[in-house]
């Protein structure tokens, strides 16, 4: 990437759009929409005219090119959406905070293997991405694996996230984060979660070398915006604050106890999700305590996603899937399922919607 340019703004920038005949154009922009004139000229017969409003500068002025498209975040009186200016730009008219599109679900059994399927691809901040569920299962959920190859600062800025529901797990290294209202940056170690509910304001300060973490999220294609007016971390702490419904949750593996996972021979460790969601979600670590494998009860939920953190096993599901470190699996609502010949290193975790979605 190249440095920026050592520029010195003396003025606001504007977009210019091509116009032939000023006047129509000039009364739809200022007459309609509510835009101002800061500038026009020549005075006996004007052709360029600079426009502002809605937090934009326009320049309306001869010449070639596209008359563009304006997206205007308001909310009109009348219902009409879409507007065309006599010069042909198009003006959309958006709802300046839309409500959150979960898709209808499309079920389907999913394995996804480390080494298979396509190389993970840049994303935000300079992180890899692995999509573990390329379906996206009609587009409800995402899960992806994350990877920050090279330790240290993170070119993160403080967003927030439009979502239902995002969970993140750390599998390999530690990374350092700040969270709104949640106190000082603190560490993430591997077996280490975080729940990030529904529009905090948090930040990734730096990270180990080889970090990994498991992330997952619901819908799928969920936005990101930056807050720049926000400092972190916050100067009040509110640990219970509620944001849409949920509380933010950090879960520490080295803090939590194993405890038997029903009469199966494996033990696990609760992060704390279905309290931190109210039911929403649940997330566990499993492993053997004992035995090789267990035959897993059905489930009528959304999803129920399960990661190889360490080891490797069967998963029994329509057939013998075997499984390695980092592979991923996707099992159906009402589909039985299972694991056998679990290596003794064996650690899954296991992500569940809602929390109470097993029929057992």
């Amino acid at each position: 990437m190249n440095a920026p340019l050592s520029l010195q703004p003396l003025g606001p920038a504007e977009v210019q759009l091509s116009c032939v005949d000023l006047a129509p154009t000039l009364a739809f922009f200022v007459g309609e929409l509510g835009f101002r004139v800061e500038a026009i000229f020549p005075a006996d017969d004007p052709q360029v005219a600079s426009l502002s409003g809605y937090g934009l500068r326009l320049r309306l002025a001869p010449g070639e090119g596209d008359p563009g498209v304006i997206r205007l975040a308001c909310r009109p009186a009348d219902g009409a959406r879409v507007l065309t200016a006599p010069n042909g730009t198009r003006v959309e008219l958006v709802d300046p905070d839309p409500p959150i599109e979960v898709p209808a679900l499309t079920p389907e059994f999913v394995i996804s293997r480390a080494g298979e399927g396509p190389q993970a691809g840049a994303g935000r901040a300079g992180m890899l991405y692995r999509d573990l569920i390329p379906s996206r299962l009609g587009g409800r959920f995402i899960a992806s694996h994350i990877s920050i190859p090279q330790g240290g600062p993170v070119a993160d800025w403080v967003h927030f996230h439009k979502i239902r529901f995002q969970m993140i797990f750390c599998r390999r290294g530690w990374v350092r984060l700040v969270y709104e209202d949640q106190g000082p940056p603190f560490v993430m170690q591997a077996g280490d979660c975080v729940l990030q509910p529904p529009r905090i304001r948090h930040r990734v300060l730096e990270s180990s070398e080889g970090l990994e973490v498991v992330e997952i999220g619901c819908p799928a294609l969920h936005e990101t915006l930056a807050d720049h007016d926000m400092d972190l971390p916050t100067p009040a702490m509110a640990p219970d604050r509620d944001f849409g419904g949920q509380r933010f949750l950090r879960s520490v593996a080295a803090q939590t106890s194993w405890t038997a996972h029903g009469s199966t021979g494996f033990e696990r460790r609760e992060t704390g999700m279905a309290w931190a969601t109210a039911g929403l979600a649940d997330a566990r670590v499993i492993r053997p305590a004992g035995a090789r494998g267990f035959a897993a009860p059905t489930h009528n939920g959304e999803l129920l996603f399960g990661f190889l953190l360490e080891g490797s096993a069967t998963l029994d599901q329509a057939g013998a899937h075997a499984l390695g470190p980092a592979d991923a699996f996707v099992i159906p609502a009402g589909e039985a399922w299972g694991l056998s010949d679990a290596s003794a290193d064996l650690t899954l975790l296991e992500v569940i919607l809602p929390a109470d979605a097993s029929t057992a």
